[in-house]
């Protein structure tokens, strides 16, 4: 069975071992016309999911200041409202945005904003500290990041932070958080058994940090709801067609995803879970440093989620299954790619 805790890497904060993520609460934002939010949500049924997983022993909620720009935070503040000292909340920076039009206007990594917007987050979310502040911008060059280490030392002196990380899938900005970052402890990143993270956990070992997996269901693919006639709404992150998320394309999941869902099924729910739980069970088998943050917007949601606390991580056998069969897809795919092509006179000549 999992702990039913971890520790926050160096930083001493235990957390459970599984969080909520709090983007999809966070409502309706836009960047231009390209929408970033879930669509439209019931802020009432938010709060109430929120409580639940408080109920449930989840501890450990994610959210954004930029999420519906500003919104979430209000929201989740609110749902805690006076049972904050049973949560450790997280939070990010680095986007900068007008709460009025809920715009996205564009990044700001100088630590003059980071001193503004940590105590606009303070505000929104009605506390007098984030456990756990977390730079947004995930490609932010390394040296420009270390320009940021004194301000969050002194956030942490004056007691408004009290530990921080960085949200980025690369390797090499998550290792500089091992050197000369004192109150370093967290890496978020990408982490599902669609996708692994290699090289993130690595890191995460090397220099005692906390794996925090945000899309660990594959933004909805892995609770096995969608099919591939499905499509999202155009106000939906996952049904815009700005190409930039792999799990969908075009409204639609993903073919090839969902091909991969098919073929780990069977492994993840072999011992009775459901799909969703098989998935958070296979990221506690990878890893005992992994917290997966699963978006929830609904209680049920809430429910299956925590649930899987009690299953624990994947039995060996069902873990090394799922690597089976997606070493299949992987050097089927090779195959696919390696194939000679050779025109038919009846066909035409284009590849599709």
């Amino acid at each position: 069975m999992v702990e039913s805790t971890r520790t926050l890497g160096r930083s001493g904060i235990v957390v459970s071992a599984l969080g909520m993520g709090c983007w999809a609460i966070a409502g309706p934002w836009t960047v231009g016309r390209m929408p970033l939010g879930w669509g439209a949500v019931d802020d009432e049924e938010s709060v109430r999911a929120i409580r639940r997983a408080l109920d449930l022993g989840v501890t450990l909620f994610d959210t954004a200041d930029s999420h519906g720009a500003g919104h979430g935070e209000r929201v989740l503040g609110r749902a805690l409202g006076d049972r904050r000292d049973e949560a450790v909340i997280a939070t990010k920076w680095g986007y900068t945005f007008d709460e009025r039009t809920r715009q996205g206007i564009g990044p700001d990594a100088s630590p003059a904003y980071l001193r503004r917007a940590v105590r606009e987050s303070l505000r929104r979310l009605g506390t007098d500290r984030i456990d756990l502040y977390q730079l947004h911008l995930a490609d932010l060059p390394v040296p420009r990041a270390h320009e940021l280490i004194g301000a969050l030392e002194e956030l942490v002196a004056d007691g408004l932070v009290r530990a921080y990380g960085w949200s980025t899938d690369r390797a090499d900005r998550a290792a500089a958080l091992g050197h000369d970052a004192p109150h370093a402890t967290a890496v978020q990143h990408s982490l599902s058994v669609l996708r692994d993270a290699p090289d993130l956990l690595a890191v995460c070992e090397k220099y005692d940090l906390a794996s925090v997996n945000r899309g660990p269901l594959g933004m909805g693919l892995l609770t096995g709801k969608y099919r591939p006639e499905s499509v999202l709404p155009r106000d939906d992150v996952r049904g815009a067609t700005s190409g930039w998320l792999e799990w969908f394309r075009g409204g639609r999941p993903a073919p090839e995803w969902l091909r991969r869902v098919q073929a780990v099924r069977a492994a993840l729910t072999a011992d009775g879970r459901t799909l969703a739980q098989g998935a958070l069970g296979w990221i506690w088998a990878r890893s005992d440093r992994t917290v997966p943050i699963p978006g929830c917007r609904t209680v049920a949601q809430v429910e299956e989620n925590a649930a899987a606390l009690a299953l624990g991580p994947l039995a060996a056998d069902h873990f090394a299954e799922v690597e089976r069969q997606l070493a299949a897809l992987r050097a089927a795919a090779l195959r696919e790619a390696d194939r000679p092509y050779w025109p038919s006179p009846m066909l035409p000549t284009a590849r599709p």
